[in-house]
C-alpha cells in the first residue's frame, strides 16, 4: 500500500507577525512606546497568530514538539540546563553587573517583585514558562524552520531569529531594561535544547527551572 504523504503545513508565515510588530515598535515614536497595549501588542499578536496557526493545522501538535513521548528526556535535560543557567545568570547579576557598576535595585520594583510570592511560585512561573516556549520556540522556531528550511544554517537562523525576538520584546526591554541581554544567551540555549531534543518539554522545563532559581534567590537577596 502506498503510505498517505503527510498534509503540509499551513500559514507558517503567521510566526513573521509577532517578529515584524516587535521590529515595528521600535520604529514608534517614544509615547508610543511607553502605551501599554502597544507593548503587549507583538505578544497578544504571536499567541493570536498561534491560536489561528494551530486552527489551520490538525497536526499542530507534532509540528509543535509536544508528542508524549519526549516528556521524560526533556523533562531531564531541561531541568539540567535551566539550573545550570540560573546559576551562571544568577552569579552574572548579583556579582559581576554590580562590580562593573551596573544597577540591579530596579529589580525590587518589577511586576514579578510586586506580586504575591504565592502567585508567582512554583505555579505562576511554570505557567509563564510554558506560554512563552510555546510561543518563542515551539511556534517561532518551528515555524521559521519550515520557511528557512531545515538545514544546518536554517536552524542557525531559526534559532537566532527566535533568540531575538525574545530578547527584544517590548514587555521584557520595559520590565528588566538592560538585563534583557540575558534573554540572547537564554533563548540561544533554549532553542538549541529544543533541537538536540525535539521536545518543547526540554525547554518549558528549562525556562521554568532558571526562573524558580532567580526568583527565590533575588527575594531572599533584596529581602
Amino acid at each position: 500500500m502506498t503510505p498517505v504523504p503527510s498534509t503540509p503545513e499551513r500559514a507558517a508565515w503567521l510566526a513573521l507577525v509577532p517578529a515584524l510588530a516587535t521590529l515595528a515598535y521600535y520604529t514608534l515614536p517614544a509615547p508610543l512606546q511607553q502605551n501599554l497595549w502597544i507593548t503587549f501588542g507583538p505578544q497578544l499578536l504571536a499567541y493570536g497568530s498561534l491560536i489561528l496557526w494551530a486552527l489551520l493545522n490538525p497536526g499542530w501538535k507534532t509540528a509543535l514538539r509536544l508528542d508524549a513521548h519526549g516528556v521524560g528526556p526533556g523533562l531531564k535535560w531541561g531541568a539540567f540546563v535551566g539550573a545550570a543557567l540560573g546559576a551562571v545568570n544568577l552569579s552574572l547579576i548579583l556579582l559581576i553587573i554590580p562590580t562593573l557598576g551596573g544597577d540591579i535595585t530596579f529589580l525590587r520594583a518589577t511586576p514579578h517583585a510586586h506580586a504575591p510570592i504565592w502567585a508567582m511560585f512554583p505555579l505562576g512561573i511554570a505557567g509563564t514558562g510554558v506560554l512563552v516556549e510555546l510561543n518563542f520556540r515551539g511556534f517561532l522556531i518551528g515555524r521559521l524552520l519550515t520557511l528557512f528550511g531545515d538545514s544546518f544554517y536554517g536552524k542557525i537562523g531559526a534559532v537566532v531569529v527566535s533568540a531575538l525576538v525574545f530578547a527584544y520584546d517590548p514587555f521584557m526591554v520595559r520590565v528588566f531594561q538592560h538585563l534583557h541581554m540575558i534573554a540572547i544567551w537564554d533563548g540561544l540555549a533554549w532553542g538549541i535544547l529544543l533541537l538536540r531534543t525535539g521536545s518543547l518539554y526540554a525547554t518549558m522545563a528549562a525556562h521554568t527551572v532558571e526562573v524558580w532559581i532567580l526568583y527565590v534567590c533575588l527575594k531572599l537577596w533584596f529581602a
